[in-house]
Parts: C-alpha cells; sequence; structure tokens
C-alpha cells in the first residue's frame, strides 16, 4: 500500500521480455487496476494487454517524447494510479523512464517496483561464468573507439561485464572485446525466452568464429568474464625491447591471437599499443 494515502502511485512494472507465461500476477493486477498506462510503444503493448483481457487506457512514453510528457503524467497522477512500461524488461533500464521516476517521487507520489523478467539476470543465470560481482553497462558504444575505451575501463574489474548489443554490431564488438580485454570467456545470449532462444558459451575468439558463417540476428545478452588487473598472475618487468618482445611471445602463446596478446602487454605495462607495436617491431629482423 502506498506510504502517502493521499498521493496517488506510479508502478514500475516488469514485462515480459519474450514468452508471455512470464507474466506475473501481480504485473496483471497492477496493470489492470491503474488508471493509465504510459507505454513505451503503445501497439506492443497492446498485445500484451489484450492476451490478458486487459482493457486500461494508454498512452505512448519513449525516448523521443519523455520531456513533454511528464507533465502530463504528473497531471494524471493527480486523479489515479499509473503504470509505467517498456516494450520488455523492466523500464528505465536500458529504456525510458527515468525523468518520470525522478519526477513523481519529486512530486511526492510513491513509486513502487513491480519486477519481474530481466535480460540481465538470465542470461547471467544460463552464462556458466564466474560472476562473483556483475556490472551492467546497457548497450556499448556504437562507435568502436567509444568501445574500446568503454571496455579498457572495465578491463579491472572483478566478475563480469553484462551488455546487451544489436545484431549488425555485434561482430564488431566481439572483436573489440577480444582486442581490448584478450581471449576471455564469454557467454552470448539469443532472443532469451523466446521461441529460437540460444546461447552460445566459449572464449571471444570462438564466438567471432562462431558468428561469422552468417549475420547474426535475434536480440543478444553478452556475459563477459573480465581479467582483473588485481588478479592477472604477476608479469615480469618488462622494460627492454628484448623483455617486450619475450613476454608478448608468451602472451601469444597463451592467448593464441597476436591482437589480443598486445593488449594484454599494453595493460601489463601501462604502456600505449602503438608504442609497444613500433618496438616489438624494432626487435623482429
Amino acid at each position: 500500500m502506498p506510504d502517502n494515502p493521499e498521493k496517488h502511485s506510479l508502478f514500475v512494472v516488469s514485462t515480459p521480455i519474450g514468452n508471455l507465461g512470464d507474466t506475473t500476477a501481480r504485473a496483471i493486477d497492477t496493470l489492470r487496476s491503474v488508471q493509465l498506462i504510459a507505454a513505451e510503444d503503445t501497439r506492443h503493448t497492446r498485445k500484451l494487454l489484450s492476451h490478458f483481457g486487459i482493457r486500461t487506457r494508454l498512452v505512448s512514453y519513449h525516448a523521443h517524447n519523455e520531456r513533454e510528457r511528464v507533465d502530463a503524467l504528473l497531471e494524471a497522477l493527480s486523479r489515479g494510479d499509473v503504470a509505467l512500461v517498456s516494450d520488455a524488461g523492466t523500464p528505465v533500464v536500458s529504456d525510458p523512464g527515468q525523468e518520470l521516476v525522478r519526477a513523481a517521487a519529486a512530486a511526492g507520489h510513491p513509486v513502487f517496483a513491480i519486477p519481474g523478467p530481466s535480460a540481465v539476470t538470465a542470461a547471467v543465470a544460463v552464462s556458466g561464468l564466474a560472476v562473483e560481482a556483475i556490472h551492467f553497462t546497457g548497450f556499448l558504444p556504437r562507435r568502436s573507439s567509444e568501445r574500446r575505451h568503454s571496455l579498457a575501463q572495465a578491463a579491472a574489474w572483478p566478475g563480469a561485464l553484462v551488455c546487451f548489443e544489436a545484431p549488425h554490431r555485434l561482430r564488431a564488438s566481439l572483436q573489440d572485446a577480444l582486442d581490448t580485454l584478450g581471449n576471455q570467456p564469454v557467454a552470448v545470449c539469443c532472443e532469451l525466452t523466446k521461441l529460437f532462444e540460444h546461447t552460445f558459451r566459449g572464449r571471444l575468439s570462438d564466438a567471432i568464429e562462431h558468428y561469422a558463417a552468417a549475420a547474426p540476428r535475434g536480440e543478444f545478452t553478452l556475459v563477459i568474464q573480465l581479467p582483473g588487473r588485481e588478479r592477472e598472475p604477476s608479469a615480469p618487468a618488462v622494460t627492454s625491447d628484448a623483455a617486450i618482445g619475450e613476454r608478448f611471445t608468451v602472451l601469444e602463446a597463451q592467448l593464441g591471437d597476436r591482437k589480443a596478446a598486445l593488449a594484454a602487454l599494453a595493460r601489463e605495462t601501462g604502456l600505449p599499443r602503438k608504442s609497444l607495436y613500433a618496438r616489438l617491431m624494432t626487435e623482429r629482423p
């Protein structure tokens, strides 16, 4: 029940990420009881409501009209409870909703989460990776240089990185992860809870090879084991060109990939990859 009975409530409702059977009883009751539902895509949400015989009025609320809709939704909250839903999963998590939640709370309206299906927890559960810590980053940046920067920042974190990726960027993102993090274990989860759900488990280089044959299709969630600098075995001091060359040879043999070895060497030494590459080329006959 609301803490303040004089104020109507905003309910942040999780919806299925694929299988309608994952809709919780509490979500159905909430969507049926509120006087208005703010939906990322009313056409998409209408299918969900129709499936459960829910006739609550819908209004669109998405990334392109988020700010202009807030005042109208606050006005609606003055008359009754409102539910916020996205196309799939939990609103606000890589989806619009933050502005409305902040404004409703600031206006004194109780805000309640109606938890449910989550691609993040589903992917972690089936990944088979060590996940003593989980770092969720939403979608990786679109540009390769920005992706690599984000991945490089994550390299020292313990545990696993969880992120979403679009099918047309999947292979490029896997390659950037390989070049930046080394040949780490990864679980590539596709179409979670849907008819053609599948998960590929292996090393990043294996995943790149697996998805090279045909253009990836579907919605992807990646779980990447992070190297964690503090957990890396102590490497010998590498200062001279000869020592750098020897260490690179060892890393290349361990990782099975020249780019991954260069990225690992850069992490160990703190030196830029371009500088290391130049020094390695100097050492070669």
